[in-house]
């Protein structure tokens, strides 16, 4: 959420700065909001200092035994008139919190400039793509002839998108979760947390899913609670309407939970296998951090999330996304793109956001400095990994030519030595 003074003051700047993130933000009516409570107030804040006046004088002609009825039945109508303005300048407000809180993120002057994904660009690349003298499987297809996954039973379970994991394919995901929590807790110092996995529409609010992405959550509408799309959503909001003190930032959190999402308007996209369900699970890292290092902060964070593909040696590339498909909140975003041999390309595996003051203004998160008032810190956070996606580009990029998957060796301690190698077994 940005600055209310920037909204008052600085509105057609703002829209010159998100240019076409703000196309479909009613720019007119706001500032038509804006000029009726700049208004409202000035006719509301003259009404109170004639009550204040009128107060006085009432309080001077008792010190004198001087007739007050006139002057005190004229305090009277002026406060009846301030009720009558309120009410209006309330609704106001409101409708203008509202409009604001659809206003996304200004990205940084170092975001490139673009209209779309295909106007993103790569900063680096690590590992080399495998080469087989194979035509490679792809992971859904490796997984059901591995007797791993059970796409079918799944959808009987639940419905399409939801995926059943049988045996080393469940191992396997247990294996990466806890590997990636005691990677970035033992060697990035981060502390572990476990949240709820429910939480309600202000923690949804204050880190940008809702109103916007509303279509995009699992409602439980008899609690007005949601399902958390990213463990981003509780974590970030542990210090909602908080002053924490400047000794404790950076305060750095890791956690892995389920995430639900409806994946609104993507029907049609990545129907099949891992790529796109709605329910994974995923490792996340969310920083808090004074605004002065936020940026370095940043860098951090996404070479944390590229020490696991490092680990397990999966070739993958860094993206800088412009401008055009920067995340609402986000300031600036990098993604972490594994590579897919069945696709022959790289598909997200992280993506790592700076939000700076944004959601940290949203939710109430603040920090006190040693000299000064509390003023709001800078959030980020992002994927270290999401596991399902990396069983994928496990599964593709360790297959062999007898459909058989060795798992890499930074998991095998997870493993019994005659599991190093997922073969196919039976269906049950």
């Amino acid at each position: 959420m940005h600055d209310p003074r920037v909204l008052k003051d600085q509105l057609a700047t703002l829209q010159e700065q998100l240019g076409t993130r703000g196309k479909d933000i009613p720019w007119d009516q706001i500032q038509k909001l804006t000029e009726q409570r700049r208004e409202l107030i000035a006719q509301v804040e003259d009404l109170r200092h004639q009550l204040k006046l009128g107060s006085e004088d009432v309080a001077k002609r008792k010190r004198e035994k001087l007739p007050t009825d006139e002057v005190t039945a004229r305090l009277r109508e002026l406060g009846d008139r301030i009720q009558t303005l309120e009410e209006p300048l309330r609704k106001l407000e409101e409708e203008l919190h509202g409009q604001a809180l659809r206003i996304p993120n200004t990205p940084q002057s170092s975001v490139p400039h673009g209209t779309d994904a295909s106007q993103n660009v790569e900063v680096r690349r690590w590992g080399t793509p495998p080469s087989f003298d194979f035509t490679p499987r792809s992971h859904d297809e490796l997984g059901e002839a591995l007797g791993i996954f059970d796409f079918e039973r799944a959808s009987k379970l639940t419905g399409s998108r939801f995926s059943l994991s049988i045996g080393l394919g469940a191992k396997l995901e247990r294996a990466l979760a806890n590997f990636m929590l005691e990677l970035h807790t033992q060697e990035h110092g981060y502390t572990e947390i476990l949240p709820p996995f429910i939480v309600n529409r202000a923690a949804m609010t204050g880190t940008g899913q809702l109103p916007k992405f509303e279509d995009d959550a699992f409602h439980l509408a008899s609690e007005d609670y949601f399902l958390i799309p990213t463990s981003e959503v509780p974590v970030t909001n542990i210090y909602q309407n908080e002053i924490l003190s400047e000794e404790d930032l950076p305060i750095r959190y890791v956690a892995h939970t389920p995430c639900f999402r409806r994946e609104a308007g993507s029907y049609g996209q990545d129907t099949k296998g891992l790529i796109r369900v709605h329910q994974f699970n995923k490792v996340e890292l969310v920083n808090f951090t004074h605004p002065e290092q936020s940026q370095d902060a940043l860098e951090a964070l996404t070479m944390a999330a590229e020490k696991v593909l490092q680990a397990l040696n999966l070739p993958y590339r860094v993206m800088a996304l412009c401008t055009g498909d920067l995340g609402f909140s986000a300031a600036k975003t990098y993604d972490l793109e594994v590579w897919v041999p069945s696709q022959q390309t790289y598909r997200e595996v992280s993506s790592c956001s700076n939000f700076e003051a944004f959601q940290a203004r949203r939710a109430g998160i603040r920090y006190r400095p040693k000299k000064g008032k509390a003023t709001h810190l800078h959030t980020l956070n992002g994927s270290a990994l999401a596991i399902g996606r990396t069983v994928m580009a496990i599964l593709e990029n360790y297959q062999q030519a007898d459909g058989s998957v060795n798992i890499p060796n930074a998991l095998r301690s997870y493993f019994s030595e005659t599991e190093h190698m997922i073969t196919p077994s039976p269906k049950k």
